[in-house]
């Protein structure tokens, strides 16, 4: 009797025992498990946790076929991991949500962002000359910081442009220390000269600044010095609110209102002005390959159709745009071109 009870007591023991031991193994086991997983995520992030790209990009309502096709070509020509900003004013953003989800578009990554004007209240000078420059999504790349959050690089585009290039090599241009935008000068545009000489085109401070105003001479910039244009920007975010250029760019569009520094000049942008002064001498390069523009200057200058090729972003900065009368080179535009299934937006073209 004795002796059965003690073997009864020592089953019950050994199989605690082994229950202990299965504890512990399986412990160590799942503990090695989840080490191995989170190995694996961390070996993994680089590709999966990929760099997420952002565009910033106007739609505005009486062009805004243009923002759709500048998209397309954008996102047709890489793999990257994007993420468009569409801005567009309250009245309009309905029809640029109904745009992207009932065309080709629909599987692309996007945020649309309404744009208040009331910020421009007091900071514009009516100018009759080029009436649509004074259109308030003019002046959104003054605020990028205020429209996206959670980045430290952005990509600013106008929209009258065309991507044929990989827009990661344009995101991956590097932004020396201090400089909170990387611009495209108006020197360093291969075949500048001919286009120049066909077009006239200011590419100097003088065409955008009036050196006549006193405001304007005790800033000591020479009047020959490049300009550059501020279609296509990378800009550093953590740079920009540092060095609070919002309320720099914001201080230059007030001043004009008072003093007239820049809106009747030969270059006519109100929102290029601004720039010119605040970025003066602080400012990154593009490869000029990244902005070929002034496509839209003059509807008989043209550029040769191999250089176009070569080309990674085509600009029609200038009054005569690709899906109206009369331009050159829009049958480049029109191919990105994604029809408006509203039937709102149509093409002008003389056939």
């Amino acid at each position: 009797m004795h002796m059965a009870f003690l073997r009864k007591v020592n089953q019950v023991l050994l199989f605690l025992l082994v229950l202990t031991l299965c504890g512990i193994l399986y412990k160590k086991v799942r503990k090695g498990a989840v080490l191995k997983d989170k190995a694996d995520v961390d070996s993994e992030s680089p590709e999966d946790m990929e760099e997420e790209i952002p565009v910033v990009i106007c739609a505005a309502a009486g062009r805004m076929g243009a923002a759709m096709a500048a998209i397309n070509s954008i996102y047709s020509n890489t793999d990257a991991n994007l993420v468009f900003y569409v801005v567009g004013l309250r009245s309009t953003l309905p029809r640029i949500r109904k745009w992207i989800e009932h065309s080709k578009l629909r599987e692309i990554n996007f945020k649309i962002v309404e744009f208040n004007p009331i910020v421009l209240k007091g900071k514009i000078r009516p100018d009759s000359s080029r009436p649509e420059l004074l259109q308030p999504l003019n002046f959104v790349r003054f605020y990028l910081p205020l429209l996206v959050h959670q980045h430290e690089k952005v990509i600013y585009l106008d929209d009258d442009v065309i991507v044929q290039g990989d827009i990661q090599e344009l995101y991956d241009t590097t932004l020396a220390l201090g400089h909170a935008a990387a611009f495209s000068g108006d020197c360093d545009l291969p075949s500048a000269q001919d286009i120049h000489r066909l077009v006239g085109l200011q590419n100097t401070y003088m065409g955008y600044l009036d050196y006549r105003k006193k405001t304007i001479k005790d800033l000591g910039i020479s009047p020959s010095t490049c300009s550059f244009n501020p279609g296509v920007i990378v800009a550093n975010m953590t740079e920009w609110k540092h060095q609070r250029i919002t309320k720099q760019l914001e201080k230059w569009m007030q001043k004009n209102v008072e003093e007239n520094l820049y809106s009747s000049s030969l270059g006519g942008g109100v929102a290029t002005s601004p720039m010119l002064i605040v970025f003066h001498g602080k400012y990154s390069t593009i490869n000029p390959l990244w902005h070929i523009r002034h496509l839209g200057w003059n509807p008989d200058a043209r550029y040769s159709e191999h250089f176009l090729q070569e080309a990674k972003l085509l600009h029609w900065n200038g009054r005569h745009k690709p899906w109206d009368f009369p331009s050159v080179h829009n049958d480049l535009w029109e191919s990105w071109f994604v029809p408006d299934p509203a039937g709102i937006f149509k093409l002008h073209h003389n056939r």
